[in-house]
């Protein structure tokens, strides 16, 4: 471990996305798991919209705009129900290994940062909930700057902020197109492949591969 900056990717890399529906999942019904699927693909979509468009909304907007397309896929499930869901998503769970790790990264002397789509208050919010708030140094959020990930001045916020080259920050993300993103921009990428997913951008690498963060500071 050589990077003293470890910058972290916040929904499906620290937070579980799918752990709201799962708090309801016996009120939801057969159609739980699949209304989880797609909440989380149209919250990304429209992340990936907005950017392209320059029509900037953020990110809790989104999560709500996406929930009720949900809603709309999958009308047995009852709507009165969305009140509920945006409430546990405010305060996702962490995957289990994170405290751990992250209390040794930061121990072993490195700053832990979080740069992510989610707004300033999801963000505060999930630190809070997940016993995070003593850990993590830094979060910087693209409401700042009004576009999303993967575009990459959100990656230059980072860099920016800490007055750094981007092979000085090693960026940890779940999700492989931030990976990919992060690896064009010059950073020391690892991809969290908490899914088992196949690698779809072999022209843009990350330096390391896990299937969670467990590993991190042997690297």
């Amino acid at each position: 471990m050589y990077h003293p900056i470890f910058l972290f990717d916040a929904y499906g890399t620290l937070f579980d996305v799918h752990s709201a529906v799962r708090r309801h999942a016996a009120e939801l019904g057969p159609d739980a798991q699949r209304l989880s699927e797609l909440w989380r693909t149209k919250q990304l979509e429209y992340s990936w919209i907005r950017s392209a468009t320059g029509a900037y909304k953020d990110f809790w907007a989104l999560t709500k705009d996406a929930l009720d397309a949900a809603f709309a896929v999958y009308p047995q499930v009852d709507p009165d129900l969305r009140e509920k869901l945006l409430e546990a998503y405010r305060s996702c769970d962490c995957f289990p290994e994170v405290p751990a790790v992250l209390r040794d990264l930061k121990i072993a002397g490195t700053r832990i940062a979080i740069l992510s789509n989610g707004s300033p208050l999801m963000l505060n919010r999930a630190i809070r909930a997940a016993g995070l708030g003593d850990i993590i140094d830094d979060v910087l959020s693209v409401d700042t700057i009004g576009c999303y990930k993967p575009d990459p001045r959100v990656y230059e916020m980072a860099t920016t902020h800490f007055r750094v080259f981007p092979s000085a920050i090693s960026f940890q993300s779940s999700n492989r197109w931030d990976v990919a993103g992060g690896s064009k921009y010059g950073f020391r990428t690892v991809w969290i492949n908490r899914a088992g997913a196949l690698d779809e951008y072999q022209d843009m690498r990350p330096a390391a591969e896990l299937p969670d963060l467990t590993g991190l500071t042997k690297l």
